[in-house]
């Protein structure tokens, strides 16, 4: 199997052009193989990139667990280098669809071939129905879960903004927003170069509050146009970066009113820097952009 091995800010992907008809037999199982970084070619997890049905492209996505994921901003902006660099289609700007959604995407900056490039998407407008994310809302919940300064359970319909909830003994105040794949937003006092993530991130991605999982964002706000942000992903663990997390980061600090609705926010991650803009209207969709890495190819015995 030919592959392209890409990053964006570290978010690391192998990525497999099945445009030309190729079809790999057990994907899940695959995806476990490739990104085993000792005995396989090492990364985040796998995606194949197919021709569109609804869509110019398709990007099938899977963690590195061989779990399926919905969408990556990180992949989807290294989906669209990919196509780009091997002139899949004619000029900068074109369509991804992942599991029915589409982004559009607009290369801003590089030539194809060159090792690094820029892209733009439109990651759509942020979910922020509990019953869509979604995040748990029966009658039971509050007593359940073991959670404190809890007025009323969560509803289908609302919004989950700084809401209470207990992980190993810790109360946290979480902001839940969808970006196409669940997301928990954890704002702190400090930045979150030292926080335990591994030993938290688990626990919230198995917390019963997220029927599917989650994805975590640990975030510090510094001023009104720059957060710091780690996240640990459902199915992955920690990565150096997560555009969709990224994106709902912001969303989550526009909602809380710690940064500027409007406004170029700039989020500095582990693997560097992506920049995300929301209007603050739930009708508007969120932009990231973000560069794209080609890191190398190569050829794997599956």
């Amino acid at each position: 199997m030919i592959f392209t091995k890409m990053q964006g800010c570290g978010n690391d992907y192998v990525y497999v052009d099945c445009t030309n008809g190729l079809q790999i037999k057990d994907e899940p199982l695959v995806a476990q193989k490739v990104s085993d970084r000792h005995f396989g070619i090492g990364s985040d997890g796998l995606i194949l990139i197919k021709k569109g049905r609804i869509a110019d492209f398709e990007m099938v996505m899977y963690n590195a667990d061989g779990s399926r994921s919905q969408m990556c901003g990180n992949g989807i902006r290294c989906v669209a280098k990919y196509i780009y660099d091997k002139k899949l289609t004619n000029g900068r700007e074109f369509t991804i669809e992942s599991i029915g959604a589409v982004k559009h995407i607009t290369i801003t900056s590089g030539e194809p071939g060159d090792k690094t490039c820029n892209a733009r998407v439109d990651m759509g407008k942020p979910i922020l129905q509990a019953g869509k994310i979604p995040v748990k809302f029966d009658d039971n919940f509050a007593s359940t879960a073991g959670m404190t300064g809890l007025e009323s359970p969560v509803t289908i319909g609302s919004k989950v903004i700084m809401h209470p909830l207990k992980v190993d003994g810790t109360d946290y105040k979480i902001t839940c927003v969808s970006m196409g794949n669940p997301h928990a937003v954890v704002f702190l006092d400090k930045k979150p170069a030292e926080f335990d993530i591994c030993g938290t991130g688990p626990s919230f991605e198995h917390n019963e509050f997220f029927p599917e999982r989650t994805n975590t964002e640990f975030a510090y706000v510094a001023d009104r146009r720059t957060i710091f942000m780690r996240v640990w992903e459902r199915g992955t663990g920690e990565t150096l970066a997560c555009g969709t997390g990224t994106c709902a980061t912001v969303v989550a600090a526009i909602l809380n009113g710690l940064v500027d609705a409007g406004e170029k926010i700039t989020v500095h991650l582990l693997g560097g820097d992506l920049e995300i803009e929301w209007s603050g209207n739930e009708t508007d969709s969120v932009f990231m952009t973000g560069p794209a890495t080609t890191v190398f190819e190569g050829e794997i015995e599956i």
